[in-house]
């Protein structure tokens, strides 16, 4: 992580660039802040955005949120910590129509003791296969000597 007076910042090895000038992950203290995460990979293709037999891109909100949050976990694990330690989630939805969907594949990384979540409807984003997109805060005490 770069150093720095405000806390550190990472740009993760192996996980999708940023579409602008900011970390994936921000130490501040004792917290990690996770940027808005999409399922965008490394090679700009988008997990759960495939071709159907027709020829339509038909985006998937499970194979979306279930890619989101395995990448969040991703990012948490390159500075030592994991979802468990995530205290707070803000998930961005294209599609209120999907959040029952997108709230089963949650129930596969979270149970009613995980972080505090909060959900809303967005018009957009960055690109027009993505339907979903969630930024996290985690709690994860630095070992001080």
């Amino acid at each position: 992580m770069n150093e720095s007076l405000s806390g550190t910042a990472k740009v993760v090895e192996g996980k999708a660039t940023p579409l602008g000038t900011f970390p994936h992950v921000k130490r501040a203290g004792d917290f990690l802040y996770v940027s808005g995460t999409s399922s965008r990979r490394p090679d700009n293709s988008i997990a759960g955005a495939e071709l159907d037999s027709a020829g339509r891109v038909r985006p998937d909100i499970a194979v979306q949120t279930r890619e989101v949050l395995q990448n969040i976990r991703d990012i948490l694990r390159s500075v030592d910590a994991d979802l468990c330690d995530v205290v707070e989630i803000c998930s961005y939805l294209v599609n209120m129509n999907d959040f029952s969907q997108y709230n089963q594949v949650y129930g596969e990384f979270f149970d009613a003791s995980g972080p505090t979540r909060t959900t809303v409807a967005v018009h957009q984003l960055p690109h027009p296969h993505l339907v979903i997109e969630i930024k996290a805060v985690a709690y994860k005490p630095l070992l001080r000597q």
